[in-house]
């Protein structure tokens, strides 16, 4: 069976285009380097800060309870994709080697503008 095609054959019309901000913007990947943001105007005259180069991320003692903001070394391993690793890609879930040790990336950094991680030893 065809794709965007009806059983009879006939082809399914779009009711509309999408609007500007129904549209997909560029896709961010936040690599490990010297920090560097970006602005981005977003629905309703706000703005976003995006982030696409940090080497510094908050990660979260859980034995203490406490926050420390500590230099990112390297990333270990992405679950979601192995290829992103190797490449120094940070994503929600990649496990990080800091200076503290081993942590695990709890937000979403392309959205949030920060590193959020949690330690696993």
């Amino acid at each position: 069976m065809n794709k965007g095609r009806k059983i009879s054959g006939g082809r399914y019309h779009k009711l509309r285009k999408k609007k500007l901000c129904e549209l997909n913007g560029q896709e961010r990947k936040v690599k490990l380097g010297k920090e560097k943001r970006k602005t981005l105007k977003v629905k309703g005259g706000y703005k976003k800060s995006v982030l696409l180069f940090n080497e510094i991320a908050n990660v979260l003692d859980k034995k203490s309870g406490k926050t420390k903001k500590v230099k990112i070394k390297n990333v270990l391993e992405t679950p979601s994709n192995k290829f992103l690793a190797r490449q120094n890609i940070i994503t929600k879930g990649s496990i990080i080697e800091t200076e503290l040790g081993r942590a695990r990336v709890s937000n979403r950094p392309s959205q949030e503008g920060s590193i959020n991680a949690e330690l696993l030893d």
